[in-house]
């Protein structure tokens, strides 16, 4: 029986099994992932305060390492690969990064249970939501055809993202703040 030439889609699966994932896929994994802690938030029963608190600091750790990755990374990438007319898509996200911070920043005052605290994490969540939505159909589709390598700065994001996570102490409490 003759052997299949390799398909583009089975060479892709390949390459990123063997030298990690492009760029685009690394921080779409980041946004399932933190999407799916906004949903148990919102599934977890009001009187489970352990629980809505430990989901709270996991998508804080979560939220704050992705955006320095994206930061430190990202941003910068697509502010040399991008044509200027395209690169206001990266000052919103600044932006919006920003916002997600203060929000991040209001849960080392606030505990679950007291006032504020589900309302916070519902803006936050709409927030990253609605980033997220703007990076997948505008800023990604925007890079993927810039020619910019995003195999080699997927590496990058696995390894700052690697650096970062290992700080962050797993012991109780929201440890996002200690990584900056």
């Amino acid at each position: 029986m003759p052997r299949q030439a390799p398909t583009q889609a089975t060479t892709a699966a390949t390459t990123r099994a063997t030298h990690g994932q492009d760029a685009i896929q690394v921080l779409t994994d980041d946004h399932r992932a933190v999407q799916k802690l906004f949903d148990a938030f919102e599934k977890a029963s009001k009187d489970d305060l352990d629980a809505r608190a430990a989901l709270v600091r996991r998508a804080c750790e979560e939220l704050t390492v992705h955006a320095m990755i994206e930061e430190e990374l990202l941003y910068p990438a697509a502010q040399q690969a991008l044509d200027e007319d395209e690169r206001p898509d990266v000052e919103e996200a600044y932006v919006e990064h920003f916002l997600v911070k203060v929000l991040i920043e209001k849960f080392t005052k606030i505990k679950a249970g007291e006032t504020g605290f589900d309302a916070t994490f519902k803006v936050l969540s709409e927030m990253v939501r609605h980033h997220i939505d703007e990076e997948e159909k505008e800023l990604f589709p925007k890079l993927r055809k810039s020619g910019v390598d995003l195999d080699a700065l997927g590496r990058k994001l696995e390894q700052r993202k690697k650096q970062l996570e290992s700080k962050i102490p797993k012991d109780a409490g929201d440890n996002s703040m200690r990584l900056h």
